[in-house]
């Protein structure tokens, strides 16, 4: 196998690690920089065997600045100094308003962004105020003010028990 083949898949691989991290977290962004540091060794051991091409400077180059920006976002995540400027990290105890029925899936509105959320207190329909329990990555637990129990009439249609009038 051609060595500047072996670079191409290590260098495909810590890019598609990395955009993969962003839906996964920082335990994947840590494991591109794994993937980075081994292209790195790898292009270097490929300017010691004589491939002193301009590419390869660049590539190593563009290697180690991909896989510095990335740890440093591994390192801020796994830290739990993540968050961004003017939003606390946290979610929790936030209140907010349901969009999509949750039955128990669906969609809350909080401090403003739609977020996916599940109810685990009963179904919850569209409008009803709910309060954060928790986060898992980017889907919400919600506590839902009005519950919809499975065994109250008009359960599942999402309205509480009682019937809507148009």
């Amino acid at each position: 196998m051609d060595v500047w083949v072996v670079a191409g898949v290590l260098l495909g691989s810590v890019l598609l690690t990395a955009l993969l991290g962003f839906h996964s977290g920082p335990h994947v962004h840590a494991a591109a920089v794994a993937v980075g540091l081994v292209a790195a060794a790898w292009l270097l051991f490929m300017a010691a065997d004589g491939r002193s091409a301009p590419l390869l400077w660049t590539l190593l180059g563009a290697d180690l600045a991909v896989s510095g920006g990335v740890g440093v976002l591994a390192w801020f995540g796994l830290s739990g100094r993540a968050g961004t400027a003017g939003r606390p990290a946290s979610l929790e105890g936030a209140e907010g308003v349901v969009v999509s029925d949750l039955t128990p899936e669906g969609v809350v509105s909080v401090r403003g962004e739609h977020w996916s959320a599940v109810s685990v207190n009963g179904a919850a329909p569209a409008g009803t105020r709910v309060q954060v329990l928790r986060t898992t990555g980017v889907h919400l637990e919600v506590w839902s003010e009005e519950p919809v129990l499975p065994d109250e009439p008009g359960a599942g249609n999402g309205t509480g028990g009682k019937e809507r009038s148009t």
